[in-house]
């Protein structure tokens, strides 16, 4: 029985499987490596964080973007973005060089067993493990509006449905949403001859700024610090100190989860929206229905001084409305498990400080599934390095303790060795 399955092989799932190794244990990862930045992610489009926050974790630090960037005979600058196809790479870079043997299976189940768990993968496999360390990214857990949930896939899509958008060439789309998704992949199908427009709650758009230069006057810095999330002390409480986070009230945790760093576009999309794109703004989708050649959309006004309603007719739909990771979209998890979950008041998992189920020792838990309980840098790549961190040291204790031993919440862990 193997010490800890890493069920996913994105960033969260690497850095586990990175500092796991780098710990002595025996892992095994399963996973198609960066799947959701490869197989789910437009051509053309952009990391939103700065190079220098989005790294995976590897006990030593040797492993950056900025190196393997510098190894191509590229740059990874403060307020430069990267582009997506760069980081993919980046990543698959990573997995040869800081992780042990990543397996491209696909484990579709999880179950307990005596003395830990069971995976059955999608060939059969079966293997056991004492202890689960679930990255599954962000895939599970697509949200698309009830008015256009259960149409076909020929009118309707999620964002993150499309490895390219060349299909809408030439087609009316309409995206639903205001964020950096909504935003990016409308300029995108605006830049390849799209007619499209932008349909979104709000009464107005937010655009971050462009950041300020890293290297700046102390004073500068002490009033604004920068964070892996962009710059305040709000931020960086955020992205430096979810530990703290987590001993924030639940509710307050899971207020701030779902209210923080709210939808906005990043700095170098503004100018190739707002010449390029139709805005639809203060209003929400009400019903929806084919007809010939598409689809009907019902508006109706909610926000900005925008009142009545109207309907629009368009070719396709493009839903970039986010991810909502709830306890019953982890599909993966045998019944056995998944109803028997604890769950916070927002229907999430509900953790502990290492990111254990509380109610399924030996489960842990990574990523967007955690952003309640860690606060928002679980929503990012940036906050794979705590989370690797103290994930591999809760697997230390639950090994330790065995898989049927409920940790008290004050005892203490065993630093993750340092890499030799």
């Amino acid at each position: 029985m193997h010490d800890l399955l890493v069920v996913g092989a994105g960033p969260y799932g690497l850095s586990i499987a990175s500092h796991a190794a780098a710990a002595g244990m025996d892992v095994r990862v399963l996973g198609r490596p960066m799947a959701s930045w490869r197989d789910h992610m437009p051509r053309g489009m952009f990391l939103k964080s700065e190079p220098w926050a989005s790294n995976l974790s590897d006990p030593a630090s040797r492993w950056r973007l900025d190196v393997y960037c510098e190894s191509r005979g590229m740059t990874a600058r403060h307020g430069e973005p990267i582009p997506v196809e760069v980081f993919a790479d980046y990543g698959l870079w990573f997995a040869r060089n800081a992780v042990p043997e990543v397996e491209e299976r696909m484990v579709t189940r999880v179950t307990r067993r005596p003395g830990g768990f069971e995976a059955l993968a999608d060939d059969g496999t079966v293997l056991a493990a004492r202890t689960v360390a679930l990255a599954v990214g962000v895939m599970p857990f697509v949200e698309v509006p009830a008015a256009v949930r259960g149409l076909d896939a020929s009118l309707v899509t999620h964002s993150s449905h499309h490895s390219d958008l060349d299909r809408f060439r030439g087609k009316d789309v309409t995206v639903i949403g205001g964020g950096q998704a909504a935003l990016e992949t409308a300029a995108l199908l605006a830049e390849q001859g799209t007619r499209v427009r932008v349909v979104a709650r709000a009464g107005q758009l937010r655009w971050n700024d462009v950041p300020p230069p890293w290297e700046r006057p102390w004073w500068r810095s002490a009033r604004s610090p920068h964070s892996g999330l962009g710059c305040g002390w709000r931020n960086w409480f955020y992205a430096e100190r979810p530990g703290l986070f987590h001993r924030l009230p639940e509710p307050t945790r899971a207020r701030i989860a779902t209210t923080a760093l709210g939808p906005a576009g990043a700095w170098w999309v503004r100018d190739r929206v707002e010449p390029a794109v139709e805005v639809l703004l203060g209003h929400e989708v009400t019903a929806a229905s084919a007809v010939p050649g598409g689809l009907r959309l019902d508006l109706a006004g909610r926000a900005g001084g925008v009142r009545g309603s109207r309907s629009l007719e368009t070719e396709h739909v493009i839903a970039a409305t986010g991810f909502r990771p709830t306890v019953d979209r982890l599909g993966l998890l045998g019944a056995d498990l998944r109803t028997a979950l604890a769950t916070a008041g927002d229907d999430t998992v509900e953790i502990g400080r290492d990111f254990e189920s509380v109610s399924h020792p030996g489960l842990f838990l990574t990523g967007l599934a955690t952003a309640s309980g860690f606060g928002p840098a679980m929503r990012f790549v940036h906050g794979a390095t705590y989370t690797a961190g103290a994930l591999v040291r809760g697997v230390r204790r639950r090994l330790r303790s065995g898989p049927g031993v409920v940790p008290a919440q004050g005892a203490g862990a065993m630093a993750a060795a340092p890499r030799g």
